[in-house]
């Protein structure tokens, strides 16, 4: 008779789990730290909170969570078409930016079918490609972390079905080039998946070109600009061919009546988007000019900073950065990031200032 572990797929038991950044309560727990005395700056989240729209917009719908919402979100999908200038039967909905990739998992990967995944960079599309049975195809970024365009075309083969550039790339912060993702676009008749999560945080979105590709998919999300990480509100802009697969197979009521509310709010309000933008061009400059004179600081056009603390090592500083009540990114749980780098999301104004101030005097010890 077969154990009800040998049950397990055996593409998931070789998984390494996703490591999040730390929460408030961990450090409460681990450190006895007031929860008011703690700055969460390792997930990339929004130091103002949501718009007062979005929470005005979940009170309102609180008495009606009892009803399921409409499958595909079609109020918010045609929301986010007026926001992005797309059709809405181009734009796609997810649980998050997770829940866009797992869906294209269910799409496009299967046992004997690999990804190509430029490291270091987002975690998540490892673990997303193993659990269909996929196989993740690493190719290393350049000593800047650019992407290694050359090396990426010549790791496609008659397998490869989906090749994820994250541009601004997490953790590393740094843009891809329009010319680089044509080159690797029109090389491949694979999925070119552009995670573009941080874009609002950038120079430019390259969002326009999935009107020119039949391959070309780009994820987004409301997490990052729109403070509304609590509610995973993922969304693609897809090709039409996939728009009518996809729906086919994404999971049913995947944004809940309250995300969906919420989302609404946070387009109708976009003074708020506007600080946020603001909040982070400034504190990035900030955070920049004030650790270059302590540690080496890489440009970013995301809403965190990626720093280098050689020679101490990034587990050594986060962790001094902890006993302080400081919470930022360890980026050794990121393949090829090596043990040096750190990431830290832009904060408030004083928040900015309490990082610096304390990486100022861990660096110089």
């Amino acid at each position: 008779m077969i154990s009800t572990k040998n049950m397990l797929k055996k593409s998931v038991m070789g998984i390494k789990e996703y490591v999040p950044g730390k929460s408030i309560e961990e450090i409460v727990a681990s450190y006895g730290i007031k929860p008011e005395n703690i700055i969460k700056l390792g997930s990339n989240e929004n130091p103002l909170g949501p718009s007062q729209k979005s929470v005005e917009a979940v009170r309102a719908i609180a008495d009606g969570i009892n009803i399921y919402p409409s499958v595909d979100a079609a109020e918010l999908r045609t929301a986010l078409s007026q926001y992005l200038g797309y059709p809405a039967d181009q734009v796609v909905m997810g649980a998050g930016m997770d829940g866009i990739v797992d869906t294209m998992m269910r799409l496009f990967i299967q046992p004997g079918t690999s990804a190509i995944i430029t490291t270091p960079t987002f975690s998540y599309y490892e673990i997303a490609v193993r659990s269909a049975g996929g196989n993740p195809v690493f190719v290393k970024r350049q000593s800047d972390f650019s992407i290694d365009t050359k090396a990426v075309l010549s790791s496609i083969d008659e397998n490869t079905r989906i090749i994820f550039l994250c541009s601004p790339n997490n953790p590393t912060g740094n843009t891809i080039s329009e010319a680089d993702v044509r080159t690797i676009v029109e090389s491949t008749n694979a999925i070119v998946f552009l995670d573009e999560a941080y874009v609002e945080f950038a120079q430019k979105s390259l969002t326009g070109l999935v009107a020119e590709y039949e391959n070309l998919v780009s994820g987004r999300t409301m997490s990052k600009v729109m403070g509304l990480a609590g509610l995973r509100i993922g969304y693609g802009i897809v090709p039409n061919w996939i728009y009518k697969e996809y729906m086919k197979v994404t999971t049913p009521f995947s944004i809940s009546r309250i995300a969906v509310a919420a989302g609404l709010a946070a387009l109708e309000d976009p003074e708020y988007t506007k600080n946020t933008i603001q909040n982070v061009f400034i504190g990035r400059e900030f955070l920049t000019e004030g650790l270059s004179n302590y540690c080496k600081v890489y440009p970013s056009e995301g809403n965190f900073i990626m720093i280098d603390v050689k020679p101490k090592k990034s587990s050594d500083v986060t962790e001094a950065l902890l006993t302080r009540g400081i919470i930022v990114r360890d980026c050794a749980s990121f393949k090829d990031a090596g043990e040096n780098l750190i990431r830290i999301t832009v904060g408030t104004p004083s928040q900015n200032q309490q990082v610096i101030s304390a990486l100022a005097e861990i660096l110089q010890s």
